[in-house]
Formats: C-alpha cells, structure tokens, sequence
C-alpha cells in the first residue's frame, strides 16, 4: 500500500482544513517546495497535492506553487482541485505531473473523464468526496444525491488510474478514517482505491492494509503534527 503525503495549497501556503472549511484553515508551511522536498528526503514515493482555491473557482490558482514543487523534487505527483477542462489537462501534463485527479467533472462531465484517461493512460484519476455515503463537488460546497458506489461503477471500463475516496467527515480531523466503506467500495469496483480523510495514526494505516482491497492511503495533518512518522510508517508499510 502506497502512502502519498498532502500538500493542500490555499493562498499559496501549504495548509489543512477541518471538514474542506476554508474557514478552519492552519498554515503549516509557507513554502510548499520546501515540505514537498522534506517527504522526498523522508523516503515518500508519491506526493498528493490539492489546489484548493482552484477547487472551489474551477480553474488552477495555486499553480506557482505546484510548479516549484514539480521542479524540485522527483518524486511523481497527483494534483486535484480546478481541473476541470482537456486543455488543462495537458498542460499539467505537460509540467510534468504523473497523474490528474478528475473530481467535480466526474459528477458534471463524465465524458471529459473517458476522454481523458483514453487520451493519457494511466495519468487520470478520479476523486470521490463523499458526505454521509454522496459525493459532494466543487470544493465540497455542492452536495449531489448521487451515491459514491454508483459513481465509481459508471467508470468500471474507462481505463482510470484510481479512485481517490475522500470522507468529508474525517478530513482533517484526526479521528481515523472511514475503512468499512472504503473498503466497501474498493470491493464493489476493479479500479484501484486510494482512502482519504481521517489518517491519523500507524493503527490507521495498518488497518487500512490489512483489509487487503485498499491500494494507497493520503494522509497530511498527522504527518505534520507529527503524529505519523514519515519514514517509519513506510518502512512498515513494506515489511
């Protein structure tokens, strides 16, 4: 199981929310290239950033620092947050990110996503923000009635890369994740899931594995407030 640290970009500051409020936001890092270099240095394989002005206007705003972030280090990258049309798409692409991660065009255009992922194999990915069981868009503000698992089975065949399920609920609130219907979910579909939300401690990451169907966790507040130690959790994650 893959561990990806958080980079969630507000005001070009590396920062947490609680709940995706905007208006519960701690700074943790004013210079986003610096704590994505300090996850690289700690042994990380991935790096998990969010636009997280761009998730709520629809369009990249955070892309200074995701670009110095894509210069200094050179470990792949997923973004969410704004992408929301082809053109940038191919331009992120063509910055060097591994992989886009397709959310509120999910809900909305769910033929840009097929597109997509037939047009950059393996480069798509799609996010699932879920409250209470329905995915939530733009930023979260927007709730939907649609169901996570219906959601994610409309994109059985379109050659995605993953899922990346985020529980509103848990995020940025350090009282662990939603494993029961992450796991539920990585079972319902043949995409590769990744959980989000709530990571909070090795017991969570640990459990997370054990359930044997979830293949990567993103986790940020711990890992800032110290309560994950970058280098141990993966050195445990590949015993």
């Amino acid at each position: 199981m893959i561990l990806y640290p958080a980079i969630d970009l507000k005001d070009g500051q590396a920062v947490r929310l609680v709940h995706g409020d905007m208006e519960q936001t701690t700074v943790f890092n004013d210079n986003p290239a610096a704590q994505a270099l300090s996850f690289v240095d700690a042994g990380c394989e991935w790096l998990h950033l969010v636009d997280l002005n761009g998730a709520f206007e629809g369009e990249p705003v955070n892309a200074a620092p995701v670009e110095a972030i894509l210069s200094q280090t050179n470990v792949p990258a997923q973004l969410g947050g704004g992408i929301r049309d082809m053109a940038t798409i191919e331009r992120w692409l063509d910055k060097g990110l591994a992989r886009v991660i397709l959310g509120t065009v999910a809900v909305e255009n769910p033929d840009l996503v097929r597109l997509a992922a037939r047009a950059f194999p393996g480069k798509v990915a799609v996010g699932l923000d879920a409250r209470n069981g329905f995915v939530a868009t733009r930023g979260w503000a927007e709730e939907t009635d649609i169901q996570v698992v219906d959601l994610a089975k409309k994109f059985e065949d379109a050659g995605i890369a993953a899922i990346i399920y985020t529980d509103i609920m848990r995020d940025g609130a350090m009282k662990g994740p939603n494993i029961d219907a992450t796991a539920a979910l990585a079972r319902a579909v043949d995409i590769p899931v990744i959980a989000s939300g709530g990571v909070s401690s090795m017991a969570d990451l640990t459990a997370l594995k054990d359930t044997g169907v979830i293949s990567g966790a993103i986790s940020g507040r711990a890992l800032y407030d110290g309560a994950i130690d970058l280098s141990a959790a993966l050195a445990a994650l590949k015993s």
